[in-house]
């Protein structure tokens, strides 16, 4: 992969600006399907002549609307809604001195050294990411459940894993979140700026 990718200077204010704010709307968006997927995945097994927890998606989403309101489909969402800013920064920061560090001239990305770029920027963010989805998925799951809730909050989740395993343990799935968003970050500039070229020489103007 030789074909170069013009990069355009962006001051870090508003890329932060910029992608917290579409990071929130992100996340507002997709939070709802979110908790159903894992209420979906994390409901308890059946055994034969048993009815399960829930029987499919639509049956998830009315039962759990009928029972915690349309606020239940958001539970969790503070977390990742507090990261999310920050998140999306260190994002293209890491993307930024990912360029620097695998590109011979940042200002004319080759294909490949925006794919190393991207995947370097994901090491960032699973730093930060991995203990907001530890906690998400805890108060998400808890909420399915017929037991009393054992967490009150995202504050008193990051409290009682730090009590039962220091910090440890907020970064427990860390290295398997590393495989998932490394990949996943170089996949995601690449197309990004691929797609942003494209329109770039369509339009004959910078993006």
């Amino acid at each position: 992969m030789t074909a170069k990718t013009h990069s355009h200077v962006i001051s870090p204010f508003k890329s932060f600006v910029a992608g917290g704010f579409g990071g929130v709307c992100c996340v507002a968006v997709g939070h709802p399907l979110d908790t159903i997927k894992v209420r979906l995945q994390t409901m308890p097994h059946v055994g034969p002549g048993e009815t399960p927890l829930y029987s499919g998606t639509w049956d998830c989403t009315r039962k759990t609307v009928a029972a915690d309101g349309v606020l239940g489909l958001y539970k969790g969402m503070g977390a990742p809604i507090v990261g999310v800013a920050p998140i999306f920064a260190i994002c293209f920061f890491g993307f930024n001195c990912g360029k620097k560090i695998f590109a011979e001239d940042p200002m004319h990305l080759r294909k490949h050294e925006i794919l190393l770029a991207g995947m370097f920027s994901g090491i960032f963010t699973t730093a930060i990411m991995a203990p907001g989805e530890r906690i998400k998925c805890l108060l998400q799951t808890q909420s399915g459940s017929h037991a009393p809730p054992k967490y009150k909050g995202p504050v008193d989740v990051i409290r009682q894993l730090y009590r039962e395993g220091g910090v440890r343990s907020l970064f427990r799935g860390t290295a398997v979140t590393l495989l998932r968003d490394v990949p996943a970050s170089g996949a995601y500039f690449l197309s990004y700026e691929w797609i942003k070229e494209i329109l770039r020489k369509s339009t004959d103007s910078p993006l």
